[in-house]
């Protein structure tokens, strides 16, 4: 009778793991497989020493890229660029100081981008910040739009003229499904009235499709394309300001379910590496991505006439700041 209630148990447990190795799998969602080369492609990647900005640039580096990391933190960047380095033999791996919270960083990481460099064939603007506390950038702006969105849209509105001339060329907007869990605050669009981490985050990413959406329309007739994306939920230092890294409890009980759910770094870069590399996207713009294949965004990431007004507000602020500081 033991021997039964044993074998049954057995059972059990060899079906439970099989189960839990069938959900995990299934979570890491969509694989770019096809041996697509990026040798000679000149890639510019935002927070590339961490997370799946880390995991974009080695694979891109493997594939014959000249990778250049555009990092905050430079001690940061030179380990992680040692280590891409040596794991992909590329020694065309260049790290960059960039800080997406500081217009006057920007102006500098261009110009002296275009000193070293006379092309740029994919830009991935990859670097985020998430659900943190209330803080403003160096200009003043909400953190979270300031650097998701405002910096990036600096960025790539000062590379605009590389990326038209290196064409064929590629914009990649990592964005998120948490898109579509917030409302986009127009009439407090950098959170001066009312802050609430988590929707402000939510906030930022439609302004990331937004962004791509109208850009699009412009590049029309360019050559160059651009389309965003949602990575999935992955597990990396995007989470540092989360309950679920920041209290030690929490992040004790939930450490097994985030490995069942939660996907690698690695497969978390897999849509960014479809969107940057697939021929058969080539023509294909103003897009949204996820597990590599098309996905409809949430209605408020489609209006055209927001995505006009984001555009018109973010030069806005961006130029009126410019000025205040004399860098215009």
């Amino acid at each position: 009778m033991i021997g039964i209630l044993e074998q049954i148990s057995i059972a059990w447990l060899l079906t439970g793991a099989a189960a839990l190795w069938f959900i995990r799998s299934y979570m890491q969602g969509g694989k770019y497989r096809k041996s697509t080369t990026a040798l000679g492609k000149v890639v510019l990647i935002t927070g590339a020493n961490t997370g799946i900005g880390k995991e974009t640039a080695r694979e891109l580096a493997k594939r014959g890229a000249t990778i250049y990391m555009a990092c905050r933190d430079m001690e940061k960047c030179e380990k992680a660029r040692q280590e891409l380095i040596k794991d992909t033999c590329n020694p065309n791996i260049h790290g960059m100081k960039l800080d997406l919270a500081s217009l006057k960083s920007i102006k500098e990481f261009v110009e002296n981008f275009k000193k070293v460099e006379s092309r740029l064939d994919i830009l991935i603007n990859n670097a985020g910040i998430m659900a943190c506390p209330h803080m403003l950038t160096d200009d003043g702006f909400e953190m979270q739009i300031g650097v998701n969105h405002l910096g990036h849209f600096y960025l790539t509105n000062s590379l605009l003229d590389m990326l038209k001339e290196s064409a064929p060329s590629r914009i990649v907007v990592v964005s998120s499904l948490a898109h579509t869990m917030g409302p986009f605050k127009k009439n407090d669009f950098l959170s001066e009235r009312s802050y609430d981490a988590s929707k402000v985050y939510s906030h930022s990413k439609i302004a990331n499709i937004l962004f791509a959406h109208e850009l699009a329309k412009r590049l029309q007739g360019t050559k160059v394309t651009i389309n965003s994306l949602h990575p999935g939920v992955v597990e990396s230092d995007l989470l540092r300001h989360s309950i679920l890294d920041k209290n030690p409890i929490i992040s004790y009980i939930f450490a097994f379910p985030k490995r069942i759910f939660f996907k690698t770094t690695s497969n978390g870069a897999q849509t960014t590496l479809y969107a940057a590399l697939d021929p058969d996207l080539e023509l294909v713009t103003g897009t949204y991505f996820s597990d590599c294949r098309p996905k409809k965004t949430a209605a408020v990431a489609r209006d055209d006439n927001l995505a006009k007004w984001l555009w018109d507000e973010s030069d806005r602020l961006i130029n009126l700041k410019l000025a205040q500081l004399g860098l215009k």
